[in-house]
């Protein structure tokens, strides 16, 4: 009540007209206005400080889960979830969420060899990738950008930038990636029905590296669900945040976002609240020790 009265007289009503109307004392609430903050408030004022801290290092794309995992895990700090979330909504610190869209997406029937089937599921490193292209707009023209995810960790184990669509684009993304982590023939690669990967170009590539070629429906994103999860979390939190006024600015945020942010450092609520590299690292040396 008292903080009622306050945010009344801050608005122009007197503090005698306030008391009343809420029905407690003038002298009780200017006692209430000299009291010390209790140690829970400061408490709190510290807390929301290291929040704000932690939030603005996540680029502002953080909600509550995630700064509460940073805190936990990478702060070593123990405090509540709840606390944490009513911490930032005090100080109006909000993530980067889903905008729901209407309508249904009815993908259209094409039968072919897929061997995923939707088990987005690996038991270790470079058995299983998927693979995907996206584009977005800037002042001087489009940036297409194609990635390779492996399935166990969520890495981005190859990616590429150019300002068309041709084949190359693709092959370069998954050159990238055999460069990167030599996988073992019988390795999947997962994509859609795009006319890049199913070029000549693409498939002659995936045979030279000794890897396997998967393919889901035609205009279905359900069927690289994975891939499709990561475009969401880069539009959401790097394409859509600002406008872009050149292709080269945007390639170069592309760059420092996967390799600088994404793959070291942001956290996975599907890894255990870890980042991809470290949950990558943490796995495979505690393989051959089991």
């Amino acid at each position: 009540m008292f903080r009622l009265v306050r945010e009344l007289a801050g608005d122009g009503v007197s503090v005698a007209v306030a008391c009343r109307l809420l029905r407690v004392s003038r002298s009780g609430y200017y006692e209430w206005l000299g009291r010390p903050p209790s140690p829970r408030a400061v408490a709190d004022a510290a807390l929301t400080a290291t929040i704000v801290q932690v939030h603005q290092m996540s680029r502002c794309s953080y909600g509550a889960p995630r700064v509460h995992a940073e805190l936990r895990l990478g702060l070593g700090l123990a405090c509540g979830r709840k606390r944490v979330a009513r911490l930032m909504r005090a100080a109006g610190l909000q993530g980067i969420c889903h905008r729901r869209k209407r309508g249904r997406h009815r993908p259209l029937p094409a039968p072919h060899e897929d061997l995923v089937q939707r088990r987005f599921v690996a038991d270790s490193p470079d058995k299983l990738w998927c693979t995907d292209v996206t584009e977005h707009p800037t002042s001087t023209g489009k940036v297409y950008c194609c990635a390779v995810l492996d399935v166990y960790s969520r890495t981005i184990v190859g990616w590429s930038i150019a300002d068309h669509i041709r084949a190359e684009l693709v092959v370069d993304a998954l050159q990238m990636a055999t460069w990167r982590r030599h996988p073992e023939p019988g390795t999947v690669v997962h994509a859609d029905r795009g006319p890049q990967y199913t070029s000549w170009v693409f498939g002659h590539r995936l045979r030279t590296a000794g890897l396997l070629g998967s393919m889901g429906r035609v205009a279905s994103s359900v069927d690289n669900t994975m891939i499709e999860s990561f475009w969401s979390t880069m539009q959401r939190e790097l394409l859509d945040v600002r406008s872009w006024d050149s292709q080269e600015q945007l390639a170069s945020a592309i760059f420092e976002w996967i390799e600088g942010w994404y793959n070291p450092r942001r956290r996975h609520t599907s890894l255990g609240d870890l980042a991809p590299a470290e949950y990558e690292a943490l796995h495979t040396t505690a393989a051959p020790a089991a």
